[in-house]
């Protein structure tokens, strides 16, 4: 009974108190902004590497993830196509001229945060010859799409539900090519199994201690991001 209720509550959106602790990261993610970056040593040659932001953010958001990045020595470029509004019917058309530009010396790692890492596994599906890995920081890929706290939110922007885009997909369903998805139980905006995925929908799932926002702060998150790109793309 007790593992049936903790399933549960893992399938569930956040509760209150998880959302609340956001609200402190979002002021770290600004402060931090602020700060001067401080590189690792460089274990990178050079590899391409795009990031996609979140729902509601745009490449502000993802610039400390992609400074730390930079600095260990990979080519990391922004989606470079402002806010994150949702999902519009050329989405995937302007995605994958901006993988073209981007990949032109080879494949890309995409590396996608919330809403952001949805569409990295789309365009992988698309353009798998393209793309290395796609790595996704607490995407709501799997299961109910309504298992989180910001689909209200997308539906109010969007003119259509979060499950009825203006594009085929099918969300769950794995890119292919290595899908590693980490994720957090602490993450206060989506629910930590809708993250992690299902056995056959991602490739590696690694859980991180962080919140939703801190995905794109965290220490724990760029080491892990780091070690998975560590690992050579077959």
């Amino acid at each position: 009974m007790t593992s049936t209720v903790a399933a549960m509550t893992d399938a569930a959106p956040p509760r209150l108190p998880y959302m609340l602790r956001e609200a402190g990261s979002l002021l770290a993610l600004r402060v931090q902004g602020l700060l001067p970056v401080r590189t690792g040593r460089r274990v990178g040659s050079g590899e391409a590497v795009m990031v996609i932001p979140g729902f509601l953010a745009s490449d502000r958001s993802t610039m400390i993830l992609r400074q730390r990045l930079q600095g260990a020595g990979y080519r990391v470029h922004g989606w470079g196509r402002g806010i994150n509004f949702g999902v519009k019917a050329d989405l995937f058309d302007r995605l994958e001229a901006r993988l073209a530009k981007v990949g032109h010396q080879g494949p890309v790692t995409l590396i996608g945060w919330s809403l952001g890492g949805l569409y990295a596994r789309e365009l992988a599906k698309r353009q798998p010859d393209k793309v290395a890995r796609v790595i996704t920081l607490g995407s709501p890929f799997s299961g109910d799409l309504r298992a989180n706290n910001a689909w209200r939110l997308y539906e109010m922007v969007n003119r259509h539900k979060v499950d009825a885009p203006p594009v085929d997909v099918t969300v769950h369903e794995k890119p292919p090519v290595p899908t590693i998805a980490l994720w957090s139980r602490k993450d206060g905006i989506v629910a930590p199994a809708s993250a992690r995925g299902l056995p056959g929908e991602v490739d590696k799932a690694v859980e991180l201690d962080c919140t939703h926002i801190g995905f794109m702060t965290a220490p724990c998150v760029i080491d892990a991001v780091l070690e998975e790109l560590a690992v050579k793309a077959d």
